[in-house]
């Protein structure tokens, strides 16, 4: 039933999209091509800053920063009950979705999916956001250079995400 149901609806939406514009006198071939140009144009706005920090993010990884910051973190990362595992986690989510995404692909393969290490991993990884990256992207769109105050809110929110994670798995284990 759901997969006859997710088979048509894709295409139901549609239909209905274009329908509307039917009802509406919407030149509908007309609109799309509007659209398209201007997500084009948005692309073209943003990718400068999607290069510079997919290349930040790469030094930053190749440089042993994060090793170095792992390091200096780790007395904190005592204090909350987080294993030191969990940490680059911590540091690289804001950071790097895609790197996240490979750092929990291979947490999960060194210490199963189960652990705390993997549980703590996981849910820090699905509780928190790719801050810069979103910054970049959506204050590129719109030619914001001033993002001092949503950087600090975005951080503190992914440090709350950190240190709710441990927390709950710890309660949960």
């Amino acid at each position: 039933m759901i997969d006859t149901l997710s088979a048509y609806l894709l295409p139901a939406i549609i239909m209905l999209f274009i329908l509307s514009g039917i009802f509406k006198n919407v030149n509908i071939f007309d609109e799309f091509i509007k659209g398209a140009e201007e997500g084009l144009k948005t692309q073209l706005k943003i990718v400068p800053s999607i290069v510079a920090l997919v290349l930040a993010v790469e030094m930053f990884e190749a440089s042993g920063a994060l090793d170095v910051i792992t390091w200096g973190l780790q007395p904190l990362a005592n204090a909350i009950n987080m294993p030191a595992e969990v940490v680059p986690m911590m540091i690289l989510r804001p950071i790097s979705g895609g790197g996240a995404i490979a750092l929990l692909n291979k947490t999960l393969q060194t210490y199963g999916p189960i652990s705390k290490i993997g549980l703590m991993s996981s849910v820090m990884c699905g509780s928190s956001e790719t801050t810069f990256y979103t910054i970049a992207v959506y204050y590129g769109a719109c030619g914001v250079k001033k993002t001092r105050h949503t950087v600090i809110a975005a951080l503190a929110a992914d440090a709350a995400a950190a240190i709710l994670s441990v927390i709950i798995v710890n309660l949960l284990l």
